[in-house]
């Protein structure tokens, strides 16, 4: 597969204004990216501006704390997929995480993909910058128990980004039972090609154009 295929084009920032997604969907399109990955507010937005192309449109949610509570992360993604989003990347409970509540993150989880249905792939975002290894570990396991579709590394609102040593750890439970996004100071091609060996199904940045480029520029 082409890595623009891999690329979702992800502008999260709380100031992006119309302007800017409407800049960022035309450019989803011009590259021929996988998907844009934005806040629930502008999937109206998107899907008006994307319904003439195969440009998916992904929505957050619980974003980027994951500290809501389940009846309120599932109010926004049923609202987020009535608006026109094709995927959900939601963030675990953290706290709950921490505090070694594995059922409560797993009902949180469970309930939200159940309340999604099968056709709607669930992200779910474990935050790696504010775990351990082993959390990591546990909160990938508590992903496949819920049947998660893919695990993603990062919000980008954290101390860090994505790193190769969790994107394989993550692969290492996984195996093919779920998918991985890497999200997270991702902005060269050699990066990208990096982190897609390393297990990735699915790259989170806002630097796909450069990315691209690069590639078309070998």
């Amino acid at each position: 597969m082409k890595i623009n295929k891999y690329i979702e084009h992800t502008l999260l920032k709380p100031t992006a204004s119309e302007k800017d997604i409407t800049k960022l969907c035309k450019e989803a399109k011009q590259y021929d990216f996988y998907s844009v990955c934005i806040n629930s507010y502008y999937v109206p937005l998107a899907k008006e501006l994307l319904k003439m192309s195969s440009v998916k449109i992904v929505s957050v949610i619980g974003f980027p704390l994951g500290a809501m509570s389940t009846e309120s992360k599932i109010f926004e993604a049923k609202n987020a997929i009535e608006n026109g989003a094709d995927e959900i990347d939601m963030v675990i409970n953290l706290g709950a995480l921490k505090s070694k509540n594995y059922i409560e993150v797993y009902k949180d989880l469970s309930e939200i993909k159940l309340a999604i249905g099968l056709r709607t792939p669930l992200k779910v975002i474990i935050e790696i910058s504010e775990l351990s290894k082993n959390e990591i570990v546990k909160a990938s396991e508590i992903c496949l128990d819920a049947k998660i579709d893919f695990i993603k590394t990062s919000t980008g609102f954290s101390k860090s980004g994505a790193t190769l040593t969790a994107v394989k750890i993550i692969k290492k439970i996984v195996k093919s039972k779920a998918k991985i996004k890497a999200s997270g100071g991702i902005n060269t091609n050699e990066l990208a090609q990096k982190y897609i060996n390393a297990g990735a199904d699915r790259i989170g940045t806002s630097s796909g154009i450069d990315i691209v480029k690069t590639l078309q520029e070998v």
